[in-house]
């Protein structure tokens, strides 16, 4: 067995720590600030170009080292191990989880049934090193002999999530093609993209592991059959490349076999995007940037495999959250990072978190009687400052938050970026401090006024500070993340890395497709046959 089997609450820790929530859940930030004056430096950890301040926290020193314990006895360092060696530790699936091998230095060795697959990685590398530099540099052309200026990348989930983040996040490193991304299989979305492109000019990448994906495989052929109105099927070879394994279906769909990018299933779908699931990264933003990209996530995997926990940045983040979710009952957490660039962070964390640890049956195939998984949200600072955080503040709800901040611009309007991080740093300030009824009152408010302009405060915040947007720095930081799901789910006593909750609602689709036609429906409950019936009264 490449894991163990450790339900959480039976651990000496896990009962530690239930008795001392007792003791200090009231407990108030400002106080223990007050009473350490060394407190921030004690909780800070600085790494590379990353500065982690986690002492805005509800947690003292003992709450910190009984998380630490809790992380040896969940047995964590046999784990992280058993993943960078290999070990099928996605039992369920019969599979090894291994996106790190894909930004591993080419003189690593990762074995998977005893062959070492760093040498098969770089293989793929090297064509995608090479497509890329032919597609921007215009050597290779479309089928009029015009070179391309635009991607469209067909894809969804994995497929679609972290390049679209990636390319998003990286817009100021763009080149000159741009690029697009379609993924519902709402058919708007397709037909909105498609007004805007040349079919001379258009390269799509169709990434799907089986080329059986329906959403993406509807979308391809809708494209197809524009792109076809006005070429060949021989033009399909140009134009059209795939990231798959079915070898078999990307050739009957038209496309050539030298232009398929292979995929390997110790990769799962929201942590492919290192792969040549990232091709669509490639191209926008150059090879160099997006091996400088797998460069910073191994630069996070060496931290994580080798650090003390106590200044291991995914494994303090995780506890810290394991701290809220498991013992203070928070459900939910926020993502508020302070850049634009990072628009779709939050909503690319939500598929890998709750993708991964939405669970509710542990390793052993037993009922889970205590908290999993948290609820990711949340939108750059500071629009999102004018949107929710006023339920962070006074809302009924305790709502962790990470605060993600960069020290330099990219364009480097230093007066923009002066008033960015004032907000950012005064933000995590005020929901530590709130203000106090007597601070209320000497602002002049009216006496019926006051109540309604208290905080609390007691808002616990994490500060994580980055010298600079850099492809190498958002590999770090995306690889922070995914090594801190890893983490919770070791320590939940949960598989993170199927996703059989995916799957129900999309066989239910396939039947009620199947219905469209039908004049008779299937035994379905009265609600789903009334709407049923609606949709086909009315199409």
């Amino acid at each position: 067995m490449a894991l163990p089997n450790i339900n959480p609450t039976t651990t000496d820790s896990w009962k530690r720590l239930q008795e001392h929530f007792k003791t200090v859940k009231n407990v108030h930030m400002k106080d223990l600030f007050a009473q350490d004056k060394e407190r921030a430096n004690k909780f800070t950890i600085k790494w590379d170009d990353f500065y982690v301040d986690f002492s805005k926290n509800r947690i003292t020193e003992e709450t910190f080292n009984y998380l630490l314990e809790l992380a040896d006895e969940a047995k964590l360092k046999n784990a992280i191990n058993s993943q960078f060696s290999g070990e099928t530790i996605n039992k369920t699936e019969g599979r090894a989880v291994l996106h790190t091998a894909l930004r591993a230095p080419e003189t690593s060795e990762c074995h998977v049934d005893g062959v070492n697959v760093i040498p098969e990685v770089y293989e793929v590398k090297q064509k995608i090193q090479q497509f890329t530099d032919d597609i921007v540099n215009g050597e290779r052309k479309g089928f009029t002999g015009k070179a391309f200026t635009d991607i469209v990348n067909i894809g969804i989930g994995g497929s679609d999530l972290g390049p679209a983040m990636v390319v998003d996040s990286l817009q100021y490193y763009k080149n000159h093609l741009t690029t697009h991304f379609v993924s519902n299989v709402d058919g708007d979305h397709v037909n909105e993209i498609i007004k805007k492109l040349n079919p001379e000019t258009t390269l799509f990448v169709v990434v799907s592991k089986t080329f059986t994906t329906q959403e993406t495989l509807s979308n391809a052929n809708t494209i197809k059959a524009w792109f076809l109105k006005t070429a060949s099927e021989e033009a399909i070879a140009k134009h059209f490349v795939a990231v798959s394994t079915n070898i078999p279906s990307v050739k009957s769909f038209g496309i050539d076999e030298n232009n398929v990018f292979p995929m390997w299933d110790w990769v799962g779908g929201r942590f492919s995007l290192w792969s040549a699931v990232g091709l669509t990264i490639s191209l926008a933003v150059g090879y160099h940037n997006f091996e400088s990209l797998l460069r910073g996530a191994n630069k996070m995997d060496d931290h994580f495999k080798t650090e003390d926990f106590k200044s291991n940045i995914p494994v303090v983040l995780a506890l810290i959250s394991i701290w809220y979710n498991n013992f203070f009952k928070a459900e939910s957490e926020a993502v508020i990072p302070y850049s634009q660039y990072l628009n779709q962070f939050a909503t690319y964390l939500q598929q890998g978190i709750m993708e991964s640890n939405g669970k509710s049956v542990d390793r052993n195939g037993n009922p889970i009687d205590y908290e999993t998984g948290t609820l990711i949200w949340g939108e750059p600072g500071t629009n999102s400052q004018h949107a929710f955080f006023q339920l962070i503040h006074q809302g009924t709800k305790l709502i962790p938050a990470d605060f993600i901040g960069f020290t330099k611009s990219l364009h480097g309007n230093q007066d923009h970026q002066d008033k960015l991080i004032s907000n950012f740093l005064a933000q995590t300030e005020a929901l530590l401090n709130g203000k106090t009824e007597k601070e209320v009152i000497a602002e002049g408010t009216p006496s019926d006024i006051i109540p309604f302009k208290v905080f609390k405060g007691n808002k616990p915040t994490n500060t994580i500070f980055i010298n600079k947007l850099t492809p190498e720095s958002l590999g770090k930081l995306i690889a922070m993340y995914e090594h801190k799901i890893f983490v919770q789910g070791i320590i939940w006593n949960i598989f993170s890395y199927d996703q059989f909750g995916v799957e129900l609602g999309k066989q239910l689709a396939t039947k009620i497709l199947q219905e469209f036609n039908n004049s008779s429906l299937s035994n379905h409950d009265s609600s789903t046959n009334n709407l049923l019936n609606y949709y086909k009264n009315k199409v």
